[in-house]
C-alpha cells in the first residue's frame, strides 16, 4: 500500500490499528489531542474478552505482553443488594475467558509496540473536510494541516471524522455515571474493601432501578467506584463537581438507606467526583461508501457501557488493518469489507444495552462469564 493511513485518536482501537498495520509494514501516523500520553488518567479496570479483545491481541502480536499486564484473581465478582446482603458471589478460579488488566497499562503496552514517531501528540482535529477522489484534509488546532488518501476516525464519541460518512450525533441516554476513587483501602476502609472483594462489586436496589453502581478493585488497595443514576442532565448540572465534600454528599443522599460500607466508596472518595454523562448512537448506525475514509470503536458505534466498548475498538483495528493488509492495492475492497462486518458487530454489541439491570439480569450476565468495564 502506497498512501499512509492517518489516524485520528491515540486510544485503544486506533492504536491497535496502527499497530496491526506496523506488523505488516504499512506506515500509519496517530495524531492525538492530548499533549503526552500521561496527560490524563486512562480510566480503570478493563475486562479483554476471549470473542473480540483478545483476537485482537492475538493480530496485534502482543498476546505474551498482555498476559504479562493481567491482574491476577481480579475476575472474581460479587453482585449485593443495597443492605450488603450478597446476591451473587464468584470467585476467580482461573477458568474465566475476561481477564482483567487497567486500562492505562494496556494503552502503554500499544504506544510501546509501535515505531518511534507514529503519534503525533498536542493535534486536537477541528475540523475534516473532503478533497476529492478519496482524499481528505484534516484541520488541527493551531492552524496545522494534513492531508491524506486513507482517514480513519478513531476520535470517539464527539468525533470529527464522522460528519463526512453521518449525520447521526449521539444522544443523551438518560443516565450518567459519577466515578470516584478511594485509595489504600484495606487499611483505611476495611468493611468497604471486605464488600468489594477481590474484584469487581456490583450493589443494586432490588425494589428501585435506575440506582446502581460498579467498583473495580485495581492495584494498591485501590477501589475505582462509577454510580449509575437514571437522571436528567439539568439534574446534574445543578451539582458542583468541583466541590468534592458536597458533589459526594449528594450523590449519596441518592442512596440514602444504603449499607455505610457501600457507600463509603462515594462519600469518602480521595478524588474529586469526575461525571460522565452517557450518550449513544442510535442502534444499528450505518453509513454508505465514501471514498477513503472510515471510522472505528465509539466514533463508529457508541453505546452505553456494556462491557463491550473497548473490546470492540481492539477488535475494529484489528480487523480494518487485516482488511487493508489484505487488499494492499485496493483500499475501498478493503473498507467495504471492513465496513461490511462492523456494522453488525457494533448493533449486536449495542443492542444488549437497555434497561436498567434487575438483580437477576446481572446474575444471569455473570453467571455466563460476563463483567462490566
Amino acid at each position: 500500500m502506497n498512501t499512509p493511513v492517518t489516524i485520528i485518536g491515540a486510544g485503544l482501537g486506533g492504536l491497535m490499528l496502527a499497530r496491526v498495520l506496523h506488523v505488516h509494514d504499512i506506515p500509519a501516523t496517530v495524531y492525538e489531542a492530548e499533549p503526552s500520553p500521561t496527560a490524563r488518567s486512562q480510566g480503570g479496570m478493563l475486562d479483554i474478552h476471549g470473542h473480540n479483545g483478545q483476537l485482537a491481541l492475538q493480530a496485534a502480536g502482543l498476546t505474551d505482553a498482555f498476559h504479562a499486564l493481567v491482574l491476577e484473581g481480579r475476575q472474581a465478582i460479587r453482585l449485593l443488594d443495597r443492605n450488603g446482603t450478597v446476591l451473587f458471589d464468584k470467585a476467580d478460579d482461573g477458568t474465566g475467558q475476561s481477564p482483567e488488566v487497567q486500562r492505562g497499562e494496556l494503552r502503554r503496552m500499544l504506544l510501546d509496540a509501535l515505531p518511534a514517531g507514529t503519534v503525533r501528540w498536542g493535534h486536537k482535529a477541528t475540523g475534516v473536510r473532503a478533497l476529492g477522489a478519496g482524499r481528505h484534509q484534516v484541520s488541527f488546532a493551531g492552524g496545522t494541516t494534513v492531508v491524506t488518501g486513507l482517514l480513519v476516525g478513531a476520535d470517539g464519541a464527539w468525533s470529527r471524522v464522522r460528519p463526512l460518512l453521518s449525520d447521526a450525533t449521539p444522544e443523551y441516554v438518560g443516565r450518567s455515571v459519577v466515578e470516584t476513587r478511594l485509595y489504600d483501602a484495606d487499611a483505611r476502609h476495611p468493611a468497604t474493601a471486605k464488600a468489594v472483594g477481590g474484584g469487581t462489586l456490583v450493589a443494586l436496589d432490588q425494589a428501585e432501578t435506575g440506582k446502581w453502581f460498579v467498583a473495580h478493585r485495581e492495584k494498591g488497595g485501590t477501589l475505582h467506584t462509577y454510580t449509575m443514576l437514571s437522571k436528567p442532565q439539568a439534574w446534574f448540572a445543578g451539582i458542583d463537581f468541583t466541590d468534592t465534600a458536597a458533589a459526594t454528599a449528594r450523590i449519596a443522599q441518592e442512596l440514602d438507606g444504603w449499607a455505610p460500607e457501600l457507600t463509603t466508596l462515594i462519600t469518602a472518595s480521595d478524588t474529586t467526583p469526575v461525571l460522565r454523562a452517557l450518550h449513544a448512537l442510535p442502534v444499528g448506525h450505518r453509513w454508505e461508501r465514501v471514498p477513503g475514509v472510515t471510522l472505528l470503536g465509539d466514533a463508529a458505534h457508541l453505546s452505553p457501557p456494556n462491557g463491550e466498548g473497548a473490546n470492540l475498538a481492539m477488535l475494529d483495528g484489528a480487523e480494518l488493518g487485516k482488511a487493508l493488509a489484505t487488499h494492499t492495492d485496493d483500499i475501498e475492497t478493503a473498507l467495504a469489507t471492513y465496513e461490511q462486518a462492523l456494522f453488525p458487530r457494533g448493533a449486536e454489541a449495542a443492542a444488549t444495552v437497555g434497561h436498567d439491570p434487575t438483580p437477576q439480569d446481572l446474575i444471569n450476565f455473570f453467571a455466563q462469564d460476563g463483567h462490566t468495564e
